[in-house]
């Protein structure tokens, strides 16, 4: 609970002022049946009515200030509680959105989902409850003992033999149950997951007429969640009938040996009754404990894993430095990447080795090379979702490592793989990177990314954006994202393979538009196509993570075997590599 406690700041007055009045309550409570044996024994007895009824306006006024009492705390409760619960989740959020990429890889998406709803909705159900009975509770059964002790001393001793059996109780079963819970918890985030990559990929799921096996696979997982939740279940259920057996034969106990003090007259008959009532609230206040613990056991299973995330430090430190414009430095590159490798956590051999390049400030530079070579890390190291393990990656002349990550990110405009958008708008979406862009700058993009045509036949900016952007194509999805990318008016703008869903012509304007707006915009274009490429004002190939050469289009044609076999393979260089000849480009737009 340590790592939870800066949640409550704002909200430790009402953490220990709810638990005060409840303690007030639990006071007058224990006050309850020593008037009521007065009632017995003296208005009763004497048939005094003017007793009985001056006690008995004694012990409404009691419950009224009790009543007035709990309601306070449930007050202080509610407050802290939802402070609490809202301060965790926008912090445990926060870390989750500074985690490096391996570290969403070693904790798992859905994994994070779960914590951050369900564990942490356990976590403040735990501090409300904590707070409106976690001190009432076990004061009422010391309390309770406390009281019989004044009254008799002799029957007080069955207090002493009982309640200590119904703690020990408690104390087994919850010793058993807190890490069922946290298996249960873990049983969840697989439910998380598979329910999570069967919606993805539900379309897949179809294609090959896997739907029976897949139910039975996510049944599979909720049957053994069920039986994990059904032990628990069972272990928790036998609290209330074993506590209940131990405090009925207290209860036997105490009229018995009642009975016998009361023929000495030892005993009156009014605190015979008292004793009982007070076995009874120790009966009530125990049961109300063992529910607790049910809930302080899930409680505490989820804060140990809410407690991991926020113990997660980021792998990446925070850069201080600020950046200048490039085309205020503009002997300065760009982008410079100085015998940088990199090899993934875990991963075992490098992913890049020794690759050296710089791009000036307004220049393009095209990375070419076959599936898994190592472009799309290139991109990642560019926009510093890793840092590299040799070598140095600098933007603007600066080591990106020293450039806070907020100022790396206004630099670099990165449009990944796989087109991601929001549910909102088309305006919503666009204005990502920067807020205030006006509807002028936002059109500007998408007439850039060759957007404009089809969201100005939808609704124009406020066109909905559905979960996905599933009311989108593969490829206007493709040149929204761009779009965004260039609202947000990057220094560096990466397209990593963005353009693959679009067909040559629409991928020939786009990279035409880049050329003729970009201005100062220096263009990093990874892609597969040759044909993408070739414009660029120096082209990177890369063969299994390391460099092959690096030049123009022409030069590389006569230079470079490898981008030599990727054109001729895609056609555009006819099969005589003496030859070279460009085979005819899509007509210019």
């Amino acid at each position: 609970m340590k790592a939870l406690w800066p949640d409550f700041k704002g909200y430790r007055m009402q953490l220990v002022l709810g638990p005060v009045f409840k303690l007030a309550e639990a006071i007058l409570e224990l006050m309850v049946p020593l008037l009521m044996a007065d009632i017995i024994d003296v208005g009763v007895k004497t048939g005094d009515v003017h007793y009985i009824v001056t006690h008995g306006a004694f012990m409404l006024g009691l419950g009224a200030v009790g009543l007035a009492c709990a309601l306070t705390c449930q007050y202080f409760a509610a407050v802290c509680a939802q402070g609490f619960g809202r301060s965790l989740r926008r912090r445990l959020f926060s870390r989750v959105m500074a985690l490096s990429s391996s570290q969403y890889g070693a904790v798992g998406t859905d994994s994070l989902i779960t914590r951050l709803t369900s564990d942490a909705n356990q976590v403040q159900t735990g501090v409300n409850m904590f707070i409106r009975l976690a001190v009432r509770a076990p004061f009422l059964a010391v309390g309770s003992i406390v009281m019989a002790f004044t009254i008799s001393v002799k029957v007080g001793f069955v207090f002493l033999v009982s309640t200590p059996l119904i703690v020990l109780v408690l104390y087994l079963v919850m010793r058993k149950t807190v890490p069922m819970y946290g298996a249960i918890q873990a049983g969840q985030d697989g439910i998380a997951r598979l329910a999570g990559e069967h919606l993805a990929g539900v379309r897949v799921i179809r294609a090959f007429a896997r739907q029976k096996a897949e139910v039975q696979a996510f049944q599979s997982a909720g049957d053994a969640l069920t039986n994990a939740t059904v032990r628990v279940g069972v272990i928790s259920a036998a609290l209330n009938p074993i506590t209940s057996v131990i405090v009925n034969f207290a209860i036997v106990a105490i009229v018995w040996m009642g009975a016998g003090l009361a023929s000495t007259d030892e005993l009156e008959q009014g605190q015979i009754i008292a004793l009982v009532n007070y076995m009874t609230q120790t009966l009530l206040a125990l049961i109300v404990l063992a529910n607790i613990i049910v809930i302080f056991t899930k409680a505490v299973a989820s804060a140990k894993r809410v407690g991991e995330v926020l113990a997660l430090c980021p792998e990446m430190e925070n850069g201080q430095g600020t950046q200048l414009r490039p085309h205020e430095t503009e002997d300065v590159p760009a982008i410079e990447f100085n015998d940088v490798s990199f090899t993934y956590p875990g991963g075992g051999d490098p992913a890049l080795e020794h690759i050296t390049f710089r791009v000036p400030a307004g220049g393009t530079l095209g990375v070419i090379g076959g599936t898994g070579c190592g472009k799309t890390t290139l991109a990642r190291l560019i926009s510093r979702e890793y840092d590299v393990t040799g070598g140095t990656v600098r933007l603007l002349g600066q080591d990106v490592r020293s450039i806070s990550l907020q100022t790396v990110h206004r630099i670099v405009g990165m449009v990944p793989q796989t087109a991601r958008l929001f549910s909102g708008t088309v305006r919503s979406n666009l204005q990502m990177g920067r807020l205030n862009a006006p509807d002028e700058d936002l059109w500007k993009a998408l007439d850039t990314a060759q957007a404009k045509e089809f969201v100005r036949d939808k609704q124009g900016l406020d066109t909905l954006v559905e979960e996905g952007g599933k009311n989108f194509s593969g490829g206007q999805r493709q040149r929204l994202t761009i779009a965004r990318a260039l609202a947000a008016q990057p220094d560096v703008l990466v397209l990593d393979d963005s353009a693959s869903a679009l067909d040559y012509a629409t991928d020939a304007a786009l990279r035409h538009a880049l050329k003729a707006d970009a201005g100062h915009l220096t263009v990093v274009l990874i892609s597969q196509r040759a044909f993408a490429v070739k414009d660029a004002d120096m082209i990177l190939v890369l063969d299994d993570g390391h460099p092959v050469a690096l030049g123009a289009h022409d030069e590389l044609l006569h230079t470079c075997e490898v981008y030599r076999e990727i054109c001729r393979s895609q056609k555009l260089i006819e099969a005589d590599p003496d030859t070279a000849t460009a085979v005819q480009e899509v007509k210019q737009l």
